[in-house]
């Protein structure tokens, strides 16, 4: 049964900085195209940042350089470390895989964690 669970959300004050991880079971994600994503209260979900299998990454332009994505295939996991927080990035963030390339929409991927809640204020 593929699982992706994610974790280390929390609350924090702008400026602030927190690191998700998403644990990956059932599958190994080194062939897999990994991105996280958001959503806010009555907001679509959006791409935040996605890893190739061969380590490519692409941000949003509200993430960019703030934000590093990263892949640990051993461990089957991939990270989001999130710097210098802001109150727009305050959203329910999701891992998600696909087998393949990378796209920025969500509907074309395969496997999706439960979410964690990241909150800025």
């Amino acid at each position: 049964q593929v699982q992706l669970v994610e974790s280390g959300g929390g609350s924090v004050q702008a400026g602030g900085s927190l690191r998700l991880s998403c644990a990956a079971s059932g599958y190994t994600i080194t062939s897999y195209c990994m991105g996280w994503f958001r959503q806010a209260p009555g907001k679509e979900r959006e791409g935040v940042a996605r890893i190739q299998s061969n380590g490519f990454t692409v941000y949003s332009d509200s993430v960019k350089g703030r934000f590093t994505i990263s892949r640990d295939n051993a461990k089957n996991t991939v990270y989001l470390q999130m710097n210098t927080l802001k109150p727009g990035d305050t959203a329910m963030y999701y891992c998600a895989g696909r087998r393949g390339p990378c796209y920025n929409n969500p509907s074309l991927y395969d496997y999706w964690g439960q979410g964690t809640q990241v909150t800025v204020s």
